[in-house]
């Protein structure tokens, strides 16, 4: 039997730009029987804190004059959010999303501040081993 494959994605930033590209990837790796480990760290981390994943809005600077038309266009077209298309995803396959530890330590978090799609915090070197094993490993 073929062992599944396996995609880890490091998550740096936090807008909603980058946010529905880790979500969509999770989900099109998850339909194609593969395994998902996602790695949020500093800016990606924020978030993923209790209350915050439908409050986010903001796009990156690049694209900030059209961040606005953009949510505009896809509230109009019954868009899900980035958040209910990762949560879909997680429901559907093996998606494993961790909390870089030292974010956690350096923001002074814990596990009950962040929403309990969260697994577990982990430090770097555990998710660079697992990147290790992954069939494809992306910077987001």
């Amino acid at each position: 039997m073929a062992e599944n494959k396996r995609m880890s994605l490091v998550v740096f930033n936090g807008t909603v730009d980058k946010l529905y590209p880790v979500a969509i990837m999770a989900s099109g790796a998850v339909m194609n029987d593969m395994e998902v480990d996602i790695f949020l760290t500093f800016w990606g981390l924020m978030p993923f804190r209790k209350g915050e994943p439908y409050k986010v809005t903001q796009v990156s600077k690049d694209y900030d004059q059209m961040g606005d038309e953009m949510m505009r266009i896809m509230k109009e077209k019954n868009v899900p959010s980035w958040y209910d298309t990762l949560l879909q995803a997680k429901e559907l396959g093996n998606i494993r999303i961790h909390a870089c530890a030292m974010t956690v330590d350096l923001f002074g978090l814990t596990m009950e501040d962040f929403e309990p799609v969260i697994d577990d915090i982990i430090g770097v070197g555990e998710f660079v081993d697992m990147a290790g094993d992954s069939d494809t490993t992306l910077f987001i």
